[in-house]
């Protein structure tokens, strides 16, 4: 006895191989191919133009024939393991991370497209600040919190620089250090950090030694600072700094 629901998969299946790759996949049984020509045209066209929205830097700096090739080899050989559209961009960096070294793509093309995701993740994200935070806190003596809109991300290559005009071919010495946060407004706000102030956002981020005055003693013995008092001192400007731009909420409410 024939198996509809069986044979509707097979059909499926068949139907999902050809439109991600048409040159693999043969076009099903049955189907008009000039419909079929509009309906994977289609499918692909949206797909890159979603693309297009969150990397329009890749886009431009590899110019239109190797950006469409890209896409399509997204299209045919990824698996994504998410349907929501806003995803579609994370699923993108994922396959770009996992590309042969083979294919010829630019050797900081997996962290540039970090790099333009993160304005679209944050832009939408929904993490919420933790309970139990005093706005009003002292930053030296209480624990420092940090926003969850607001990352301090590392990259090997200067992914702020990477354009049309510049293609690097070799990483620099000192990698990119950046904050990315959403300020109270919505916007998306990029900035330069020194790795002094990136070392202080790591710490806090992971904190294990107590109060923020302990977090900048830990920062000194690191640093090998001579002069403490002066250290702490621009320590605590940093501090205040990062929380009047929003960066640090406050301070962890004690009981």
């Amino acid at each position: 006895m024939a198996d509809p629901a069986g044979s509707l998969r097979a059909q499926q299946a068949a139907w999902a191989r050809h439109l991600r790759d048409p040159a693999a996949g043969a076009a099903p049984d049955g189907i008009d191919a000039r419909r079929l020509g509009i309906y994977r045209d289609l499918v692909h066209n949206n797909i890159r133009n979603l693309l297009s929205g969150n990397f329009p830097v890749i886009r431009s700096t590899l110019g239109e024939d190797a950006w469409r090739r890209l896409v399509r080899a997204f299209f045919a050989t990824h698996r994504s393991r998410t349907p929501l559209f806003t995803e579609i961009g994370r699923e993108f960096i994922a396959f770009l991370e996992q590309r042969d070294p083979a294919s010829g793509d630019p050797p900081w093309l997996a962290e540039l497209a970090h790099y333009e995701w993160v304005e679209l993740a944050l832009q939408i994200s929904d993490a919420k600040a933790p309970d139990g935070i005093d706005a009003a806190g002292d930053l030296l003596a209480g624990t420092p919190v940090i926003s969850p809109q607001a990352w301090a991300l590392a990259y090997r290559w200067p992914v702020h620089r990477i354009g049309p005009a510049h293609r690097p071919a070799q990483p620099p010495d000192a990698p990119t250090l950046l904050l990315v946060r959403r300020d109270a407004h919505g916007d998306v706000r990029f900035a330069q950090l020194s790795p002094l102030a990136f070392r202080l956002l790591q710490l806090l981020a992971t904190n294990t030694v107590g109060n923020g005055e302990a977090v900048l003693l830990a920062l000194a013995g690191e640093a090998g600072a001579t002069d403490l008092p002066a250290f702490l001192a621009e320590g605590a400007a940093m501090l205040a700094r990062m929380h009047a731009e929003g960066t640090l909420l406050g301070t962890r409410r004690r009981g």
